[in-house]
């Protein structure tokens, strides 16, 4: 979906009497409310949509506050117990993903896992990749200990800030 039909929908949006549009076609998903209320804006894949048509009826212009643009996150895998997950957290170092993108635990499809459970790291040695727009950044340990829980599955879209690894920090 390109920028400009998001403008369109916003528009058409603003001017008619509805409060929420909510549109998803092709992995592309688009929420915009009115009244103050955050407003957002997801795509996948880059292609093309087309524009849908939004009821329009005379009415006091109200803006939508903001959109964003974010990669869709694939089905997120909620640990049984989330309980027993901040437990485990407590008193742990948690590798954060520093960009949108795409997890990978090893360098190709045929090599070994950069780390697993149990292993001991450094600070400076890398534990996985993020690819975010066909680039692969090395993420580093950040502190030097055991890898107690791994978060994310290879292949997962992960999220700015989203938890990767725990690590039992020496």
């Amino acid at each position: 979906m390109k920028i400009q039909e998001i403008r369109e929908i916003i528009k058409l949006v603003d001017n008619s009497s509805i409060s929420e549009f909510k549109y998803e076609a092709e992995g592309v998903k688009i929420k915009l409310k009115k009244n103050g209320e955050a407003a957002s804006e997801t795509a996948a894949p880059a292609v093309p949509a087309p524009t849908p048509a939004a009821p329009q009826t005379p009415a006091a212009p109200v803006a939508p506050k903001a959109v964003e643009a974010a990669p869709q996150p694939a089905a997120k895998e909620e640990p049984a117990d989330p309980a027993a997950t901040a437990e485990n957290a407590a008193g742990m170092h948690k590798i954060l993903s520093p960009m949108v993108g795409t997890f990978y635990q090893s360098p190709s499809p045929e090599e070994a896992a950069y780390v697993k459970v149990g292993d001991k790291v450094t600070s400076e040695q890398v534990v996985c990749i993020v690819e975010a727009m066909k680039l692969f950044n090395e993420i580093e340990a950040e502190v030097d200990g055991e890898i107690a829980e791994i978060l994310v599955k290879d292949g997962q879209l992960v999220e700015y800030g989203q938890p990767l690894f725990l690590v039992k920090s020496n």
